[in-house]
């Protein structure tokens, strides 16, 4: 069985910042049923580079107790931001390819979803308007 490992809006801050964006982040569902907003946590991430990602887990899924305690997050949607704005990358990158945004992603996904975004010069989307392949 493959390594379960739950995301909290910290854990997702915090790894976000470790690569040098800027980070806010909020909680959104209380333990209650009753909450009136459709998502658990979400965090908006803009690096150095002036590209940002949107991370949102909507919902908690539930574990047996053998695999975590109750109710926890272990995938999220990510959108890309590029200049305020949602946006695909450019061609040649294995994530938002024609689509702003990746559902169900877990952590590992998360991970190279960052080094991808973080790592990017946004010239390439220039260049790619220019060739005509964006």
């Amino acid at each position: 069985m493959e390594e379960f490992t739950p995301m909290t809006a910290e854990s997702v801050r915090e790894l976000l910042v470790r690569e040098g964006a800027e980070v806010f982040a909020r909680e959104g569902r209380s333990d209650s049923y009753g909450a009136p907003r459709d998502f658990s946590f979400e965090v908006k991430a803009l690096f150095p580079n002036g590209m940002g990602l949107h991370i949102v887990a909507r919902q908690f899924n539930y574990r047996d107790p053998w695999e975590a305690a109750g109710r926890v997050n272990d995938m999220v949607d990510v959108s890309l931001l590029r200049d305020g704005s949602y946006s695909p990358l450019p061609k040649g990158y294995p994530w938002f390819q024609g689509t702003d945004q990746e559902e169900g992603i877990d952590e590992k996904g998360l991970r190279e979803i960052i080094a991808c975004v973080k790592g990017l010069n946004p010239k390439v989307y220039l260049l790619q308007e220019l060739t005509g392949d964006l």
